[in-house]
């Protein structure tokens, strides 16, 4: 099973492909650095939730866009 981080990461990659943005890209309207965002893609960073809201702006997206797939696990 992968970490919330790694699917968070692929997650932030497939819309920043999405809309074609590099990373460099992303980073200019984030206010983030472009290793940062990679490292983040590549579920390496436990980001904080300032940061996300900073990409979910640049991207011009909901937050929760970004924790799609990514489920709590449920009490039985």
């Amino acid at each position: 099973m992968d970490s919330i981080q790694k699917k968070f990461g692929e997650n932030l990659k497939k819309i920043r492909n999405k809309q074609k943005l590099s990373r460099e890209k992303l980073a200019e309207f984030s206010g983030l650095h472009w290793t940062y965002i990679g490292s983040v893609e590549r579920g390496a960073r436990n980001i904080s939730l300032k940061n996300i809201k900073k990409l979910a702006d640049a991207l011009n997206i909901k937050i929760c866009d970004l924790f799609v797939g990514i489920n709590a696990k449920k009490n039985k």
